[in-house]
């Protein structure tokens, strides 16, 4: 593909980096933004910008924040006794979207995957084993999506804090077999967590 401007292949080249933006969508997307007033633009790469540079992570939970703190973490409305382990940010949003949970998250940032080289280590579980230790948790959910990745991650915290007076669940099985939760109706997820099972009869499966 030739361009008769430098600038707008390199917008193009840039645009099309994004996940499932092929070039001919993302040249669509700049002769569009060519059309709009200079203001909208502006506006844009502004709103790109900032975000970039001030997006933070929230210090207690891991979900993208743009305080120290996040704002479920910090709304005194939330059952700071429920903590509901994800495995991304992507996952909290869609459990928010079911309207089904009023605890706390913890966003542990993958799964543990020997294959990928990922161990307990890359992830962030040290800093949900502390708050349970520290007895500021009363059940942890897990709600992973239902891989062989996610179940052996799910498997490794429940030994490392079943020592602890804590109780463990995890969401009910209407989610189907390597599902992530992303993907999941909202009707099907609500259900799930407020369905969920003592972890341990998940292990009699």
């Amino acid at each position: 593909m030739e361009f008769s401007s430098k600038l707008i292949e390199k917008a193009v080249n840039e645009i099309s980096n994004l996940p499932g933006i092929g070039k001919k969508t993302a040249l669509r997307l700049v002769l569009h933004l060519l059309k709009q007033s200079e203001s909208q633009s502006v506006n844009l790469a502004n709103a790109i910008s900032e975000m970039r540079l001030k997006v933070n992570f929230c210090d207690n939970c891991h979900n993208i924040s743009d305080s120290d703190n996040c704002e479920i973490c910090s709304n005194p409305r939330r059952d700071q006794g429920l903590i509901c382990v994800v495995e991304d940010i992507r996952d909290v949003m869609a459990i928010e979207k079911t309207s089904s949970f009023n605890g706390l998250y913890h966003v542990l940032g993958g799964k543990i995957s020997p294959l990928d080289g990922i161990g307990p280590d890359d992830i962030n579980i040290d800093s949900l084993i502390e708050k349970v230790k520290n007895n500021e948790i009363r059940e942890v959910i897990f709600a992973l999506s239902t891989t062989m990745e996610g179940d052996t991650t799910n498997f490794y915290i429940f030994r490392k804090i079943s020592k602890y007076n804590v109780l463990t669940s995890t969401i009910a099985r209407g989610i189907s077999i390597g599902d992530d939760l992303e993907y999941t109706d909202e009707v099907t997820l609500g259900r799930s967590i407020t369905d969920r099972i003592p972890f341990e009869n998940s292990l009699k499966n």
